[in-house]
């Protein structure tokens, strides 16, 4: 019998830990909109804040599209896990969504982009906070509701 392979598409679990920085985006299965409201944006918000509380990390920014949401974080030291924070709150989320939202789920796996060293962090989180005006959902990134920082409180950001 012949076996089908899955091709490998994730970096070595080891990769995801420490004091590095990663951005994940994670998707609702069928682009169906889900973060459309503050009720559901605020249940989703502390699931994600216990996820890196629980793992040691921090986030630069997240940001919660209506059908995925952008989250980019950062070990905060070598005992952070940013894989697990991303998966222990897939996983909380996706009980709330079976028990509340029965039609609603998150796409399969996610998407991930470990930063280099040389990669300028504060341009990655101005690009992910001005997905909104981009996407026609506000007229500048500052009135778009569905974000937050652990880090930073986004005076100083001009995307």
């Amino acid at each position: 019998m012949d076996e089908i392979l899955e091709n490998k598409h994730r970096l070595d679990r080891s990769e995801y830990q420490g004091q590095i920085a990663s951005a994940f985006t994670l998707c609702i299965q069928n682009s169906t909109p889900l973060f459309i409201s503050d009720k559901v944006f605020n249940i989703f918000e502390e699931r994600f804040l216990k996820a890196l509380s629980k793992n040691n990390c921090r986030a630069h920014v997240y940001l919660f599209m209506p059908d995925h949401c952008h989250l980019l974080i950062q070990g905060k030291d070598h005992k952070s896990d940013l894989w697990r924070a991303i998966v222990d709150f897939k996983q909380s989320t996706g009980f709330w969504l079976a028990k509340n939202e029965l039609l609603i789920k998150w796409q399969k796996d996610f998407y991930d982009h470990v930063l280099r060293n040389d990669e300028d962090i504060e341009k990655q989180v101005k690009y992910i906070l001005d997905n909104p005006r981009r996407k026609g959902l506000a007229d500048e990134w500052n009135q778009y509701p569905y974000k937050g920082s652990t880090m930073y409180d986004f005076v100083d950001f001009e995307p």
